[in-house]
């Protein structure tokens, strides 16, 4: 039992050291720098190979198909020369005489034997042993004027029981097979060598490549979130770098604005939730009716309501920015829509003082959450309704233009100042002119994110004075 125990506690040891044996190895083949080498390596191998291949046979080929040809032709020549009525044997040694008498081709071969074997003609000492085939081609060991050599033959029988033998010396063709072969063997070291350099070469500017990368994200992962890929390395790289710098600027700019939701909403409930806690202080020490303690609980309930908004405002933008909304997307045509939004909302201007003049010109069709785009445009009519001075005149105009339904709200108020309309539509984010005004800052970040939902925009114009806010959708159809 005990040497079990032993053996169970020593397994989990084996198995590292297995692991660790098999690491090296492991290391080698997931090394997507040295697959790249390898692959590298294997097709310039591959390739040379097959250069070397092409060459070797091209040559050899040419040579022997030359040879081939040049011993058919002399042959046939030699072989008509005996055909009856008027060939005979003696035409054919007398040929045979002249093409050796002549200089020009010194590696030619030919014998000439009578039925019974004799050599009647030819510059060979005896027939070659092993050629016994008419019409076949033979590469035989041949005695030539008392030196050996070797030759391509090709024997033929002729009329009368002679037999002729042609052939040529390729001793020379076996030279160069020779140089051949011994070239392309040290060209096989040298491509190897050039194969393994090159291999290297690669695997390096991966590595260079990966590596910066690599820093870049390392940097990234303890925070540094300044840092970024270096573009000019490879255009395949590049790209890829671009990609990740971008995403790295959209991360930057979210957290970036994480940072300022936290410190607005941090500034902005700190009042509300102050106000509450000093007016329930002041209640439990000086109330001295249940009258007045009902007042102040009741007072700070309203500011704890604002705050309970505010919240509820945050997560409705969440919830459009996430794009679960989406999944409700169906055919809406916004033109009764924001007809009954101008009977609601003319009643309330009237009551300010404000007048609300509405052009809607049908169709106005779109794929998208009614709901949505309902509240968004409430955000700029209350808006509107909030800045503008009693006696001005509120604009909201909606039409189908160019395969895009505009929804423009338009106020005659302080407007935004042009280098706060960039920023407009951040959370929170309230213009110097809206600073005593009450709200939290979440509307137009609402109508932005419901317009970008529905793959719209948002626009803000200056209106001279006053805002003019643009909701812009793609038509459906």
């Amino acid at each position: 039992m005990g040497q079990n125990s032993k053996l169970v506690a020593d397994l989990p040891q084996t198995m590292r050291q297995e692991q660790a044996a098999r690491a090296p190895g492991l290391r080698v083949i997931r090394s997507a720098g040295r697959r790249f080498a390898v692959l590298y390596a294997l097709m310039f191998g591959v390739s040379s190979f097959l250069l070397a291949a092409s060459l070797w046979y091209s040559t050899i080929g040419l040579v022997q198909h030359q040879v081939e040809s040049a011993i058919h032709t002399d042959d046939q020549a030699l072989v008509a020369l005996a055909q009856p009525p008027a060939g005979s044997i003696a035409l054919v040694a007398q040929a045979i005489a002249t093409r050796l008498a002549s200089p020009v081709d010194t590696g030619s071969i030919y014998l000439l034997v009578d039925p019974t074997g004799n050599r009647v003609a030819g510059n060979l000492d005896s027939w070659p042993e092993g050629l016994t085939q008419m019409d076949a081609w033979y590469q035989l060991p041949v005695s030539r004027a008392g030196s050996a050599s070797v030759a391509l033959l090709r024997a033929e029988a002729l009329p009368g029981g002679a037999r002729l033998l042609v052939g040529r010396d390729v001793l020379v063709r076996a030279q160069l097979w020779r140089v051949l072969r011994n070239g392309l063997i040290w060209t096989g070291f040298l491509m190897v060598a050039l194969g393994l350099a090159g291999a290297v070469v690669i695997r390096s500017i991966f590595r260079r490549m990966v590596r910066d990368i690599s820093i870049t994200s390392r940097a990234i992962a303890r925070g540094d979130l300044s840092r970024r890929l270096p573009v000019g390395v490879g255009e395949e790289f590049d790209e890829l770098a671009t990609i990740i710098n971008d995403m790295l600027d959209r991360i930057s700019r979210l957290m970036d604005g994480v940072r300022q939701v936290s410190n607005a909403i941090a500034h902005d409930l700190r009042t509300p939730v102050t106000r509450a806690r000093a007016r329930l202080e002041d209640a439990a020490l000086h109330a001295e009716t249940m009258e007045d303690m009902q007042a102040a609980v009741e007072r700070a309930m309203l500011d704890l309501d604002g705050i309970v908004g505010v919240f509820e405002a945050l997560l409705r933008i969440a919830e459009i920015e996430a794009g679960s909304r989406r999944a409700a997307f169906a055919p809406v045509d916004l033109t009764q829509t924001l007809w009954d939004m101008d009977e609601l909302y003319r009643a309330v201007a009237e009551e300010r003082g404000l007048h609300l003049h509405a052009i809607i010109n049908a169709p106005l069709p779109i794929l998208g959450d009614r709901e949505l785009v309902q509240q968004a445009v409430a955000n700029l009519l209350d808006n509107a309704l909030k800045f503008s001075a009693p006696g001005t005149v509120i604009d909201l105009v909606a039409r189908l233009e160019d395969k895009v339904v505009q929804i423009m709200v338009a106020d005659r108020g302080p407007g935004i100042a042009a280098a706060d309309r960039d920023r407009a539509t951040e959370r929170f984010f309230r213009a110097e002119t809206a600073r005593t005004t009450a709200g939290s800052g979440l509307g137009l970040a609402l109508v932005s994110a419901v317009a970008q939902l529905h793959n719209g925009t948002l626009q803000l114009f200056d209106n001279h004075p006053g805002l003019r806010a643009v909701i812009c959708l793609p038509a459906q159809g």
